[in-house]
């Protein structure tokens, strides 16, 4: 606002009086447009009527006290203003000062220091020092004006939206040759949402393809685009590599032979095929035959000498040399490397091919803190270090678990020079600093340079359902029962230990493999509680006329070979590898005293030189001491040396004479006795009684017998009583053992399975076990057996049973990880057994890698149906600990391996190993031990009765110390509480949690779990109210949503030609009148309405308007599915109580449009605070209308930039990184991104220095 002047033209009813009432009311000009306004009576704070200035303004106080006198302020005299100027309306974007001349209240704005009164001309300067006394400190606004419907709109919003489609199917996009993949393929939506670059290369054996049909569209696509990479450097000078991450059943092994056999006609005759398993080489020679290449030979190095491969002797001088990730890290005896041999087959300027086939065993290379690289990922650098023109393919269905398994892909070029990381371990930060999103953005970010494809087979038709197997009650018995057991033994072993030596080894070893053995106990339990519910599922999909395959990862083999070995060949019953386990551990660990060897005869003679050493007189080696010659006599005779047995005798001649210690005169020494005890030498006559004669052997004198006796007298006691102690610990070992074979222990669960399903006829077997139990014909007992016969070896063994699968001989197979490796069980449309594939998880396996390749199994190409699978858990806590690993592998896993992390079973309801599950351990851990208060109410406690929390905390006290995590417990000195500690390791692993609370009794080990589970959910809730939740891709979906204008280019990759272009879209998010109620009627007309259906508005005002919102019941009961003018649905479903509290229900209809079609209106224009948003027009909480900024395409070049520019941000849910899925209501058109603040536009455009030269 400008300055107001006194010489301002009079308004057209400058005549009239400011201060009398003009039909009741006041006029005053307005501080906007400075046009005269009549204010009625009552009437304090107004808009202007004008349609083009509408500033919302105050009375001055003048007038308020005038023509409101009887409500505000008593009337005061006035000085005489002006009549042709009237008083200016408060304007509440200035600072309202009084005139010191005419005290009339002015409109100042900030920062101006003089100016003239507009009403009596006075020049003024604002003294600012005083300002802050002049005016009193602005009042916290009531709580009234915050407005909470406005918070929880902005909560859903920065949840994002819901979770869209997940695949899309597959076909090249920019080739048309070949035939089509012979089974549906699929690609995520989010990869869908990028293009790869414009093929260029040529095959050379296209043509044969093109008539011999062998490669799909898709095969033949890779070949092209590794083919292209591969013809151009990153900035290190070496040569670009690819990363075929496609699924199983897309067929990556005849892909790879295509590969090889294209190189091949370029004269590359060489070329290096690593993979897992040496059996391998078979299908690389099948599928070499496949694509025609029959004249390239696969020669395996496991077979060959370590001498040079193109020697004479060995004579390779081309084809594939097909080896493992072992044998490349092996070596000779004679220190010969295999590395250096293929190195130097190789020679240094080698452009062939490197395939790293199943390259994820190359992980840990960088692994995490404290932990050593593996070999096999050192090796797989190293050879690419050697070769830096080598064409690498890296090759793997389950790509890279984590981002940190990426760090021997050097040759994608993702981090290093000319790239925005550094090094891999900045490229690595960035990463897991992004989240599950920032790899997705990896995935596009590498197919849209043209380095990556990833496809999979269609999972439609494939179900997925975790089935919860609660404990049957004879099985909730023996938990409870082993549970007590181990917590008993543990004080056994901390008792028997007490009564060892401190020469013992420490018991570090003995605690890690008591908890090692509790693990495997407990988990052998939960596979065990499985069987009932797994064979009940069996029997119903034989009945529905599918057949099974059963997943597990131990088969208890070596449980039942120590069996055997120790009871024979034919057992009463089959084995209970639970107790197998527990007589192991207690036989080989239980601390037992050394036991004492009893006195030998031998004994007494080594006491004595023992004695004779240690007295003052004799030095070390037993020799006597010398006496002085006080006598120079010498007798000159040259006496032959003594023959006596002493063993300290010497030939020195002052030895020839010795002096007798009683009687004290000189002797020839071999005429005196020398005592083997003390060394003392005497005349045999000297002694009392005295000895007639020389001894021969030991003598010892009387005082000194005396002691050796009384020695060993003390000694044979002492040995007694270490006897006693070591017999009374062996009976308790015995007692311990005895108890355990007692137990009523569960037997194990393959046999079980076997034998509960039929036997070995019904059942086809493909696991790593030599022999098995099977039940004899007369049902009683059991026998040992190989499981090979006589026609078939042991090497067949697993074929032979798969083949009777597949030809439906057998119904049922079960498989463990070392036996099916390589198999393929699907309903195969060439094989005799078609039956849909029930696939059952009796244990899931440690790692999601082994996971992917267990379902892989049963789902694959050319298939007639689509498997069914089950993957089984207890109801036990504890158990979804091994659930917890594979959900957090798989969750990333699919992020890299397909793009998306909804793209496989989601497993993530069970991940507790996270950032948010280590902080709810700790905020547990606390809360049990007192340290701090509880952050939720523990299950079945109640805030209102105080004993049950105080019961519940000293029984979680008690648990805890009973497995082990709360050490050095028990009672306190004061009130009886207990007293202990958890060391900070124990404090945030959250696996050592699950692991141990397995050991404990169900319902203790339930409760416990629930509380975790609890805090941690809070912990999640809270996260995401704040905006910190990683959620990974989120869909943004509106009503209608149109691209705005030409996308920006702000970044070309100079290599791919890739690009980094900013898209911005229009989102209209509103619900129409006709479109609310017509839900509405929907709902009453199907019946399924409740009598609370219906229209609502808020209970309270902000800002004098009223929020409105259609309610209606969802499928949960109690709980209302929210709709509103502005935002459309609402994720969130709000309980009955929530909503009657906030809002209440409209009775009239017609009121109630009225009041929507206005909320619907207004949200175009401003957000829900109101117009006088602090963000201003940046706010989108509430807006109908929204403009949304995405950053497309390459992410990578541009990362560092984004993250800076974001950090500045005000929101902090607009501070991280934020990966959005948005699609156009018009064309359809799919765009994946970093979703970019509006406030944050410019900043990034200014950031990315090259926008204008591109754009210009």
């Amino acid at each position: 606002m400008t300055q107001q002047q006194p010489s301002l033209p009079s308004p057209p009813f400058a005549h009239q009086s400011h201060v009398s009432p003009v039909a009741g009311g006041v006029q005053v000009r307005c501080a906007g447009c400075h046009r005269v306004l009549t204010v009625p009576p009552g009437v304090t704070e107004f808009a202007c009527p004008t349609r083009s200035c509408q500033l919302p303004q105050m009375l001055p106080p003048e007038l308020m006290s005038r023509s409101h006198h009887k409500v505000l302020l008593p009337p005061t005299p006035l000085p005489p203003l002006p009549p042709h100027v009237p008083a200016l309306g408060i304007d509440p974007t200035k600072i309202q000062l009084p005139c010191a001349h005419c005290k009339a209240i002015l409109n100042v704005p900030h920062g101006l220091s003089r100016f003239a009164c507009p009403q009596c001309g006075v020049d003024l300067a604002v003294d600012v020092s005083k300002l802050k006394h002049f005016f009193p400190p602005p009042l916290p606004p009531p709580p009234d004006e915050v407005n909470e419907v406005a918070i929880e709109v902005e909560r859903e919003e920065d949840e994002g939206g819901t979770v869209g489609e997940t695949f899309t199917d597959y076909r090249p996009p920019k080739l048309s040759i070949g035939p089509p993949h012979p089974d549906p393929v699929v690609e995520t939506s989010s990869l869908s949402a990028v293009q790869p670059p414009e093929p260029t290369y040529d095959l050379k054996i296209k043509d044969a393809l093109e008539i011999s049909n062998v490669l799909s569209c898709l095969q033949i696509e890779t070949l092209v685009y590794a083919c292209q990479r591969h013809m151009q450097h990153l900035s290190t000078g070496d040569r670009a590599g690819f990363f075929l991450g496609d699924g199983a059943g897309v067929g990556k092994g005849r892909s790879i032979a295509g590969l090889i056999w294209e190189n091949w006609h370029h004269g590359r005759r060489k070329a290096l095929w690593i993979s897992v398993g040496s059996d391998l080489k078979f299908d690389a020679r099948r599928d070499l035959d496949d694509v025609g290449a029959m004249c390239i030979e696969v020669h395996a190095l496991n077979k060959l000498p370590y001498s040079k491969l193109d020697s004479k002797s060995v004579g390779v001088r081309e084809g594939v040399v097909f080896l493992t990730y072992s044998s490349l890290i092996a070596s000779s005896e004679k220190g010969r490397a295999r590395l250096q041999q293929l190195v130097q087959w190789c020679g240094r300027d080698y452009d062939g091919l490197i395939i790293f086939d199943e390259c994820h065993k190359a992980k840990n290379l960088v692994p995490e803190a404290g932990s050593q690289p593996t070999r096999t990922g050192e090796a797989v650098l190293d050879i690419q270090a050697r070769l830096p023109e080598a064409r690498v393919i890296y090759c793997s269905a389950t790509g890279a678990s984590e981002p940190r398994n990426m760090g021997y892909m050097v040759r994608l070029g993702l981090w290093g020079t000319g790239t925005s990381f550094i090094n891999f371990r900045d490229f690595l930060g960035a990463l897991e600093k992004g989240g599950v999103g920032a790899l997705e953005l990896v995935a596009m970010d590498m197919k849209a340079r043209g380095m990556y494809v990833c496809r999979t087979l269609s999972y439609k038709g494939a179900e997925f359902e975790v089935v919860e197997a609660p404990l049957e009650t004879e099985m909730m018995g023996m938990y409870e029962k082993a549970a007590v057991f181990w917590a008993r033994l543990r004080l056994e072993l901390l008792s028997a230990s007490a009564f060892l030596t401190s020469e013992k080894p420490n018991f570090s070893q003995l605690w890690r493999l008591y908890w090692a053995s509790h693990q495997r106990f407990f988990r052998h339990m939960c596979m065990s509680a499985k069987v009932p519910a797994a064979v009940r599922l069996a029997k119903q999909a034989l009945m529905k006329d599918k057949c099974v395959v059963i997943g597990l990862q131990s088969t208890g083999e070596a449980r039942t070979e120590e069996a055997v070995t120790k009871y024979g060949l034919e057992l009463d019953d089959f084995i209970s590898g639970p107790r197998e386990l527990l007589l192991k551990f207690v036989e080989e660990n239980y601390p037992l005293p050394e036991k004492p060897e009893p006195l030998p005869g031998e004994e007494v003679k080594e006491l004595h030189k023992k004695r004779h050493s240690a007295t003052p007189g004799v030095s070390m080696k037993g020799r006597v001491r010398k006496v002085a010659k006080w006598k120079p006599e010498s007798d000159g005779e040259n006496d032959e040396e003594s023959d006596t047995d002493s063993a300290h005798d010497s030939a020195e001649s002052d030895d020839e004479f010795q002096i007798c210690d009683i009687c004290n005169s000189e002797e020839e020494r071999k005429k005196l006795l020398q005592c083997s005890c003390c060394g003392q030498l005497v005349h045999p006559v000297c002694l009392v009684p005295p000895l007639e004669d020389l001894v021969s052997g030991d003598w010892s004198c009387h005082s000194c017998k005396e002691k050796t006796d009384d020695y060993l007298q003390r000694k044979q006691a002492y040995i007694a009583e270490l006897l006693k102690r070591y017999e009374a610990a062996l009976e308790r070992k015995l007692y311990w053992l005895d108890l355990i074979r007692s137990m009523d222990l569960p037997n194990n669960p393959l046999d079980d399975i076997i034998d509960q399903l039929g036997g070995p006829d019904k059942v086809a077997e493909m696991t790593g076990r030599r022999g098995m139990l099977v039940r004899a014909s007369s049902g009683k007992g059991v026998t040992y057996q190989a499981r090979n016969t006589k026609d078939v070896t042991m090497e067949m063994v697993n074929m032979h049973e798969k083949q009777l699968f597949m030809d439906g001989k057998k119904l049922i197979a079960i498989i463990s990880e070392a036996g099916s490796a390589g198999v393929s069980l699907q309903a195969d449309r060439r094989v005799v057994n078609q039956k849909r594939r029930v696939h059952l998880t009796l244990e899931l396996p440690w790692s999601a890698d082994r996971a992917i390749q267990q379902f892989g199994r049963t789902h694959r190409s050319n298939q007639a149906s689509a498997p069914e699978y089950r993957l089984l858990f207890t109801n036990l806590g504890g158990e979804r600990r091994f659930a917890s690993i594979v959900a957090k592998r798989l969750e990333s896993l699919g992020a890299l391996t397909q793009g998306d992390r909804r793209a496989g079973p989601s497993l993530s309801a069970y991940n507790y190993d996270s950032a948010y599950g280590k902080r709810a351990l700790v905020l547990m851990y606390k809360g049990i031990m007192d340290q701090d208060s509880l952050p939720v109410v523990p299950p079945g406690c109640s805030s209102e009765k105080p004993e049950t929390i105080k019961d519940f905390i000293e029984k979680a006290q008690a648990a805890l110390i009973a497995v082990g995590i709360l050490r050095d417990g028990g009672l306190g000195k004061d009130s009886g509480k207990i007293a202990g500690r958890i060391v900070d390791s124990d404090m945030h692993d959250v696996g050592r949690f699950l692991n141990r609370i397995l050991g404990l009794a169900p319902e203790i080990q339930n409760r416990l779990f629930e509380f975790f589970v609890s805090i941690l959910d809070l912990l999640i809730q809270n996260a995401r109210i704040e905006g910190n939740l990683d959620s990974g891709i989120v869909d943004m979906k509106a009503n209608i949503v149109e691209l705005q204008g030409t996308p920006k280019t702000v970044h070309v990759d100079q290599m791919s030609g890739a690009a980094t272009v900013l898209f911005t879209f229009t989102l209209d998010r509103g619900i129409t009148w006709e479109s609310a109620s017509t839900m509405l009627e929907d709902k009453q007309k199907d019946g399924l309405s409740s009598v609370n259906d219906g229209f609502y508005e808020s209970r309270r005002e902000w800002l004098g308007r009223r929020h409105f919102i259609l309610a209606f019941e969802s499928s949960a009961s109690g709980m209302y599915k929210i709709v509103r003018p502005a935002v459309g649905e609402s994720l969130r479903e709000m309980p009955m109580v929530e909503l009657k509290n906030k809002y209440r229900k409209m009775a009239s209809l017609e009121k109630a449009r009225s009041c929507w079609e206005d909320e619907y209106e207004v949200s175009s224009k401003q957000c829900m605070h109101g117009p006088n948003c602090k963000l201003g027009n940046f706010c989108t909480v509430g807006r109908r209308l929204q403009e949304v900024n995405v950053l497309g395409g390459l992410i990578l070049p541009v990362w560092g930039t984004i993250e800076k520019a974001l950090s500045k941000q005000a929101r902090q849910n607009h501070q991280r990184l934020r990966v959005v899925r948005i699609e156009t209501t018009s064309d359809n058109q799919r765009i994946v991104g970093l979703f970019v603040p509006n406030a944050a536009v410019e900043t990034v455009l200014q950031d990315l220095a090259w926008v204008q030269e591109i754009d210009d």
